[in-house]
């Protein structure tokens, strides 16, 4: 099933909306449907948005922009990642990033192992209804699902 951008450049088909971090997302691939050991998910990020500073206990991420421009930070390192190429946050790194283009950008993140990322975002996005979570919701979101969180997230200036 092919899916489209709305003119605003957000996930139409059953994406899990999250206003207070710019972050449209859909799960493509769920871990049940790969006994596990992966999680596909497509993202699509406002202009000047990306998550907190943060490490995972258990998985791994590899980012692939599909569209637009980010600046990610991991342990340390900045680069400037594009449309067509690939960053990989190993489990246990600290990483962050941020939407530096003018319009919306997207990427595929496939996590390993599999993480239930449709529950993980939709609490995520249930804890940040007000428009932010405070650093004690955070914090036991984080202990739920093996996150930490350590940090404010990168700014386009930055």
């Amino acid at each position: 099933m092919e899916r489209q951008l709305s003119d605003n450049g957000t996930i139409t088909d059953s994406a899990i909306h999250i206003p207070a971090i710019g972050l449209d997302l859909k799960v493509c691939i769920g871990p049940s449907s790969t006994q596990g050991r992966a999680t596909l998910i497509e993202t699509c990020d406002a202009p000047g948005f990306g998550p907190p500073m943060h490490r995972h206990e258990h998985e791994t991420e590899v980012f692939h922009v599909l569209q637009g421009r980010y600046l990610f930070e991991v342990d340390g390192k900045r680069e400037v990642v594009q449309a067509g190429e690939t960053l990989t946050a190993q489990v246990g790194t600290t990483h962050r990033f941020v939407n530096i283009d003018h319009d919306a950008s997207r990427m595929l993140v496939l996590i390993s192992p599999g993480f239930d990322a449709a529950g993980f975002f939709s609490e995520l996005r249930d804890a940040m209804a007000g428009g932010h979570a405070d650093p004690a919701a955070l914090a036991r979101l984080g202990t739920k699902w093996h996150i930490e969180f350590l940090g404010p997230p990168l700014t386009a200036e930055q």
